[in-house]
């Protein structure tokens, strides 16, 4: 078969939030492996060969406006969009907006069989587990508005490190029933990344895990370095990978639980939260 399986020839690639960052590079990077490629966003688009629409998470009829405006099947879409913490309506950018559009893509049957989803989550979505049920029950709402309205009624929860827990567990979910109708879902977990995002909260998002970076004589990665990995999720050669949260962090958070790297086992023990607490007796 050759090394045509991991390239995206005659496929049609979705990217929301491809304006720029992990997007961004996924998208310039699916249409070198010959994809056509459309780009959604609230930002400027300025990739050169990608259709650009227009697009906020927030809107739930702009969202359905924007899929409209694309007639035909999708074959892969890659839910890339993400805000910072504090920003008004995050439970909805982060989670909600993309969750809709992908099940408006599943009802208006636009996803045939073979078609695949890559997420972009975040190690901050590390220890979902233990809120099992409680995330079953916000991912039980059936549309954008009551996901919205149970936000607003479990306070604590429009906040970032919720939002990229509820993809973790919908990744996890989602996998078995989208097997049935022949489509893959798959979520990456990046560690730091250099992004104008990162770069906006930089003492926060660049500087965790910056002494096991210098240690190791590595950078933050690149927003390349994240889009490899997503697409390659979302390529045949990983047919048989679905349902997974792939951690992306250049091996920070195993150096961390398995005391490789003492240093970093208290940042791992907190973003296992609960896990963590009963692995290490802290949180």
């Amino acid at each position: 078969m050759g090394l045509d399986i991991f390239g995206f020839a005659g496929k049609r690639v979705v990217v929301v939030g491809g304006a720029t960052g992990m997007g961004a590079a996924a998208a310039k990077l699916a249409l070198g492996l010959g994809a056509e490629v459309v780009v959604m966003d609230i930002a400027p688009i300025t990739l050169a060969g990608v259709t650009a629409v227009h697009i906020n998470l927030c809107d739930r009829p702009g969202i359905d406006e924007a899929l409209a405006s694309i007639s035909g099947p999708i074959d892969v879409v890659l839910a890339c969009a993400g805000v910072a913490e504090g920003t008004p309506g995050i439970e909805k950018v982060n989670f909600i907006g993309h969750r809709h559009l992908i099940e408006r893509l599943l009802a208006d049957d636009r996803l045939p069989r073979g078609s695949t989803i890559g997420m972009v989550s975040s190690m901050a979505g590390l220890g979902w587990e233990p809120e099992l049920p409680l995330l079953c029950e916000y991912l039980d709402t059936p549309d954008f508005e009551s996901a919205a309205a149970w936000i607003e009624a479990h306070p604590g929860t429009a906040n970032y490190r919720w939002s990229k827990q509820a993809m973790n567990a919908y990744v996890a979910r989602q996998a078995f029933p989208l097997l049935k109708r022949g489509i893959r879902i798959n979520a990456i977990l990046p560690g730091p990344t250099d992004t104008p995002l990162a770069q906006a909260n930089a003492e926060q998002w660049l500087g965790f895990g910056s002494d096991y970076r210098g240690d190791a004589g590595i950078p933050p990665a690149s927003a390349e370095d994240q889009a490899y990995p997503l697409l390659y999720l979302c390529s045949r050669a990983a047919n048989y990978i679905s349902g997974v949260t792939l951690v992306v962090d250049n091996g920070m958070l195993g150096a961390g639980l398995t005391q490789a790297y003492p240093a970093a086992t208290p940042a791992a023990g907190a973003l296992l939260g609960r896990i963590g607490e009963l692995v290490f007796g802290t949180n």
